[in-house]
């Protein structure tokens, strides 16, 4: 096996010896499972860059040099290509979206196979070996060694050339994405988790590979601090459709965050119902009942029958939110009672929600603040809890996870105070990690004169 930061910068001689230059790349057509090398770069005398065909003019390669079949003045000079990329230039230290792995990790090296008089790429070194080797192949060796002095093991992190994809075939800047376990396959918060790791231009590139659905559940599982930079790298169109199929609480936070301009311009975009849903929510102070309460939620009339109730869940469309509980309002919209659905399942078809609703309510106003109303969520075990105005009118529900994001909220505000003293412990245990590493170096460096 060869690898590529073993080739870089070694001789390219000609048919009669001569040193015409050093490797400085190599380059591969992209259409094939595991690519042939198709062209060799290399800088000649004055570091001018040349490129010739590796399958007229390579005759002999390995991790010494290559040797050309003809004198150098019959060499032809080529050009890269459209469907080639350049190992080093385009590949190397690029990151590649593991989602098997569900991580970002970098290309360190790349692995090639001699295959009678041709090479081919194998795939991608992500691990540390491909660090080392890039650093000195003598230095990748002592360490394999030490490691197995202290019986450890140090594999090589290989992926394979055919579970990659493209993502962006523009040769000045190429992404790359393991498809072997694709991204449409994979939870939403997966893919959140994937998207937080990218750059800006990264995460473009993989957004594109997602439908709409799978784009909007992925950014409302990303954390609040990419959210809204992400709704704004994207443009206005795309942006308002994103949002406008999010759940309207989860929508309205991401707005809160936005510019003025970006907000207003996404909300004209945005269908009238979703627009004005949000809106109406960011009426609400931040950090208020109101503020993360949803309108999602299923009420009925107190004359409504059972059997009218439930034809009335059936109706909801598919990505409408687990229902708990069915609200029942008088005629004036006022909440009077709620019915859960074990109640409504197990209750007589012809039975009138007046008549089986739980009246002893337990409510939130919209101005009462989140750390009070998730108390209560957790205090009474309540899957949700409805908010209500002055009137007793149902404005919205507290769900149980909106209760958790309030106080997710509080303690990372608690570690935020506490960081300059963690930051100062993490000081000091790094200290004392690179004092015990040199210490445990020096040994080894005195077993190995030994």
């Amino acid at each position: 096996m060869l690898y590529l930061s073993q080739m870089l910068g070694k001789p390219v001689v000609d048919s009669a010896g001569e040193k015409i230059g050093t490797i400085s790349d190599l380059a591969i057509s992209t259409g094939e499972v595991f690519p042939r090398i198709t062209s060799l770069a290399f800088q000649g005398p004055g570091k001018v860059p040349f490129m010739i065909s590796w399958r007229k003019y390579v005759d002999e390669f390995d991790g010494e040099g290559i040797k050309l079949s003809v004198d150098s003045p019959d060499i032809r000079f080529s050009y890269l290509q459209p469907d080639e990329v350049l190992l080093a230039r385009d590949l190397m230290d690029r990151q590649i979206v593991d989602t098997q792995g569900l991580k970002v990790v970098r290309v360190n090296d790349l692995k090639l196979s001699k295959s009678g008089t041709q090479l081919r790429l194998l795939g991608a070194e992500v691990g540390i070996r491909g660090i080392l080797r890039g650093l000195a192949p003598w230095l990748e060796r002592a360490v394999v060694s030490v490691a197995k002095t202290f019986h450890k093991q140090i594999d090589e992190r290989i992926i394979a050339w055919n579970y990659m994809d493209l993502l962006d075939r523009d040769l000045s800047e190429v992404q790359l994405s393991v498809t072997h376990k694709r991204l449409d396959e994979l939870h939403p918060a997966d893919v959140a988790d994937i998207l937080e790791q990218l750059d800006p231009q990264q995460r473009a590139n993989v957004f594109k590979h997602l439908d709409e659905s799978q784009a909007t559940e992925a950014i409302s599982e990303m954390e609040d601090e990419y959210q809204a930079d992400f709704i704004e790298d994207l443009d206005d169109a795309k942006a308002a459709n994103v949002l406008g199929n999010m759940d309207p609480d989860d929508a309205v936070d991401i707005v809160r965050d936005l510019s003025y301009e970006k907000a207003e311009a996404l909300l004209r975009l945005m269908g009238v119902e979703d627009a004005a849903e949000i809106r109406r929510l960011l009426g609400y102070k931040d950090g208020t009942a109101g503020g993360m309460m949803t309108t999602q939620f299923v009420a009925v009339p107190e004359t409504f029958t059972v059997r009218e109730t439930i034809e009335v869940l059936r109706e909801l469309p598919e990505e409408h939110p687990t229902v708990h509980y069915v609200y029942v309002l008088d005629e004036y919209d006022k909440l009077v009672g709620v019915l859960s659905l074990r109640t409504l399942v197990l209750t007589d078809d012809s039975k009138v929600m007046h008549d089986i609703m739980y009246t002893d309510l337990i409510t939130a106003s919209p101005d009462e603040t989140e750390d009070d109303v998730a108390a209560d969520v957790f205090k009474y075990d309540l899957p949700a809890m409805p908010v209500v105005d002055e009137r007793g009118k149902l404005l919205g529900i507290v769900t149980t996870d909106d209760a958790w994001d309030a106080i997710e909220d509080d303690v990372s505000g608690d570690k935020t105070k506490k960081s300059v003293l963690l930051g100062l412990g993490a000081t000091a245990a790094a200290i004392l990690f690179l004092v015990l590493y040199t210490l445990v170096l020096f040994q080894i460096i005195g077993y190995s004169w030994r």
